[in-house]
């Protein structure tokens, strides 16, 4: 929330905030059918908002897509996109925020990302719609944010496809089948065609609106899509950063408490079960990652510790073009120091779980711990 924001405006940014605000209408649509069109009545602000500002947009989408849909699919992607992969709160946001430094590469802005069928006509339209329904910092960790800002790809999936972890958040009765729909290569042959589809055909489109450079893209769910992106980007690069399981629980816990109400268009889970959402699904994401992370070719994956990069940012990213072999890390330095240099005030938080919570983060997590040799 912006912290001088009068009082009506802050409840006006309360429901604005909703992420389904930017998406497809008729996969809007169908993601209230799969909800059958349950909406928790004090949110109902926010879904006339969402549905009012889906239907306001259609109009320019059909445009942009009858002007725009032959450029894109000739669109050659010459390079495959660097993917960095991660659990949330693992330190991705802030390595794809250094990268995107760096001149050679592209990536989707928070404008692109949250209202994708837009973003090659309508720019001067309905980026101020986006950027004066964002807050000025992220409220779980002040980072800063802005409708040109990098942005994970994950909201513009969402918007076209109901595949996102995200929606779990906005329909948390259904939280479950939206965690299962992130595993895409446990689907039916008729989902993967249809993710594969629109995934390739939103790289596509970035890919034509910045002129043909690298993408570096963040995206957690990509994390457990490793046979999926080989098979259509073979010579991707995959960046995997990783923090202890102990942090991710508490920072974790912290993100959800913060942002399901904020998405939410159904009454939000307990803590208790989210707690227990939050469990499952990292245990099973990680089970997937160890299990495919042996896919990737040699020189096409590297690891890092988010402690190690929050310590030494310019040398870990140093270690990360030449694990990788991308080029052009000298000439992008200064502009990666800089980044750095202003973010002097950066201090992860500091968290403290009792005796119990270990035990049962350890319990569950285990084999987290046990692959990069963290401390129980």
């Amino acid at each position: 929330m912006r912290e001088t924001t009068p009082r009506g405006t802050a409840q006006l940014l309360e429901f604005t905030k909703e992420p389904l605000a930017g998406s497809n209408l008729l996969n809007f649509l169908r993601l209230l059918t799969q909800n059958r069109f349950r909406i928790g009545w004090r949110y109902l602000p926010r879904f006339l908002y969402t549905l009012l500002l889906s239907s306001v947009m259609a109009p320019f989408r059909l445009a942009e897509h009858v002007k725009y849909h032959d450029a894109i699919q000739a669109t050659e992607i010459e390079h495959d996109p660097v993917f960095i992969i991660g659990h949330w709160r693992s330190g991705t946001t802030y390595l794809h925020n250094i990268l995107s430094q760096d001149p050679q590469l592209a990536w989707f802005t928070t404008f692109q990302a949250y209202i994708p069928g837009l973003f090659l006509m309508w720019n001067r339209q309905f980026k101020p719609v986006v950027d004066k329904s964002i807050p000025q910092k992220r409220p779980m960790d002040d980072v800063d944010m802005g409708a040109d800002l990098p942005q994970e790809d994950q909201y513009a999936v969402g918007a076209y496809t109901p595949y996102s972890f995200y929606h779990g958040w906005c329909f948390p009765r259904r939280m479950t089948a939206y965690y299962d729909g992130v595993f895409i290569d446990e689907q039916s042959p008729a989902v993967q065609k249809e993710w594969r589809q629109a995934y390739h055909y939103l790289l596509q489109k970035i890919t034509l609106a910045t002129g043909g450079r690298r993408l570096a893209l963040k995206n957690q769910d990509n994390t457990v899509h490793i046979p999926l992106l080989l098979d259509m980007y073979p010579d991707a690069r995959f960046i995997h950063i990783h923090r202890h399981p102990y942090e991710v629980y508490a920072s974790m816990l912290k993100f959800m408490r913060i942002a399901v109400p904020l998405y939410c268009l159904q009454n939000p889970p307990s803590e208790q079960e989210l707690i227990r959402h939050m469990l499952d699904f990292y245990q099973r994401f990680f089970t997937r990652y160890l299990s495919d992370r042996g896919l990737i070719p040699d020189g096409q994956l590297t690891e890092i510790r988010y402690q190690d990069f929050i310590a030494d940012p310019l040398n870990e990213t140093r270690h990360v073009y030449e694990a990788l072999d991308l080029p052009g890390f000298d000439r992008a330095a200064p502009m990666f120091s800089a980044y750095i240099d202003r973010q002097f005030d950066f201090t992860p938080d500091a968290y403290h779980l009792d005796e119990e919570t270990r035990e049962r983060v350890y319990q569950r997590w285990r084999p987290v711990f046990d692959a990069y040799g963290y401390e129980p």
